[in-house]
């Protein structure tokens, strides 16, 4: 990879990481997109080395919140059980479709682009509707699931979100955490936040090996991503607090509304 076009994958690294730590938007929503619609980076690969990307962010991501005790582990085990499963019949699925030699323009790089267009848009239903849902939810708790109901209800959900996370990428963040409001609103933003982190550490870490076994991760932007994104990420999470959240979101959804029609076209 030539030496500057590492530069602008730095910097895309840098700018992705500033949003991440300014808004707490999973990275896959905007870094897939990204390198899929500005630098031609075929779908497939975008997927796999952003998988890769994210099982080493948020494994250090998991790290702080653990030692915060922030972490809610009965909740990790039931998401796991729903979506590293889900993520291993996928990756089965997907060497199936012989996706190594899938190029611009095949069935399965049209299958990726619209299923991350699928979950960027979800993505942005969750930043639009994410208040009024959490209000909506405490206002009626006879809506709220309990005990053996909810329990089937994560497992289920997150095998949904497994099988997402590995054909796009994207999911395991906002998606995530959205559910977690949904199945626990008792929990406190700083759990919710830790718990989506921990649990999507083995399921980003298996779907990147699969994606490896599959010859779809770039090493080489994966290390120029890093470089730019993990400064990023320390000095948007500083910021976050100076820059008015709900501004920050509404342009945040309206960028990745057109993204993901761009994606799609």
């Amino acid at each position: 990879m030539p030496f500057d076009i590492n530069l602008v994958y730095v910097a895309s690294g840098l700018a992705v990481g500033l949003l991440v730590g300014l808004t707490g938007v999973g990275g896959g929503s905007l870094m897939t997109p990204l390198l899929t619609v500005l630098f031609g980076v075929p779908a497939t690969t975008a997927v796999g080395t952003d998988l890769a990307f994210a099982a080493i962010t948020k494994g250090a991501g998991t790290v702080v919140h653990r030692l915060r005790s922030t972490v809610k582990w009965k909740i990790v085990a039931l998401a796991c059980l729903g979506s590293v499963p889900a993520s291993l019949i996928t990756i089965a699925i997907l060497h199936g479709l012989d996706i190594q030699n899938a190029g611009k323009g095949s069935p399965i790089d049209v299958f990726i682009r619209w299923s991350i267009s699928i979950c960027v848009m979800l993505t942005v239903g969750v930043l639009i509707f994410k208040t009024k849902i959490v209000h909506w939810l405490q206002n009626h708790p006879q809506a709220q699931f309990q005990d053996k109901t909810r329990t089937i209800a994560t497992v289920v959900a997150f095998a949904i979100i497994g099988m997402l996370v590995t054909v796009s990428s994207i999911g395991a963040g906002a998606i995530g955490a959205m559910v977690l409001i949904m199945l626990y609103p008792h929990l406190k933003a700083s759990e919710i936040a830790g718990t989506d982190i921990a649990y999507a550490v083995p399921l980003t870490t298996v779907a990147a090996f699969g994606h490896f076994s599959l010859g779809t991760v770039d090493f080489g932007l994966l290390g120029a991503l890093l470089l730019g994104s993990i400064p990023g990420i320390t000095v948007g999470s500083y910021l976050s607090r100076a820059v008015p959240e709900k501004f920050l979101r509404g342009v945040l959804a309206t960028t990745l509304t057109a993204v993901a029609a761009k994606l799609v076209m």
